[in-house]
């Protein structure tokens, strides 16, 4: 064996050396990735604190569709009322619970609050059409904003949002 080749075998065998530890050292980090990964997987946290569940049921259908034939007992309303409980009593805890998600953030389209560009030709239409609106349902926005509130209390809020944008 010539110096030559001597110098090559050793030049190969210290970098087979060094690649394989690189390699080891590859795979020990990416399993202290996946363990310290794991710990977080389910707790997926969206932007402004709402949960993945609490968006999920906020955007859940409010109508399905019955079809002729089939068995469309599980479309049937629910026979009680929402508990009183859960109706905010005032404007701004009605904005607080369900309306600031969107509007804080012009999720969707939905004008925030404060931004007098998004709003001003919104207040030039009145408030009976601003109530309308937000009753039925405008663009992305649910009816009622995906409540079972009653009339008052949107109205309410809808007074209360407009006081913010004046």
């Amino acid at each position: 064996m010539s110096k030559t080749e001597a110098s090559d075998t050793h030049f190969f065998n210290s970098f087979s050396l060094v690649l394989g530890i690189l390699i080891v050292f590859a795979i020990i980090l990416f399993g202290i990735a996946r363990s310290i990964g794991a710990d977080t997987q389910g707790q997926a946290v969206l932007q402004e604190g709402l949960h993945l569940k609490e968006v999920q049921k906020n955007i859940a259908p409010f109508a399905h569709v019955a079809v002729a034939g089939k068995d469309n007992s599980a479309l049937a309303a629910p026979t009680g009322a929402a508990p009183a409980a859960d109706v905010p009593s005032t404007g701004e805890q009605a904005f607080t619970k369900v309306c600031s998600a969107c509007h804080s953030t012009g999720i969707n389209g939905a004008p925030k609050i404060g931004d007098h560009a998004a709003w001003g030709p919104r207040l030039a239409q009145g408030k009976e059409t601003l109530y309308k609106d937000a009753i039925g349902g405008k663009g992305s926005m649910p009816p009622k904003g995906g409540t079972s509130w009653p009339d008052a209390t949107i109205r309410m809020t809808v007074d209360y949002m407009v006081s913010l944008n004046k």
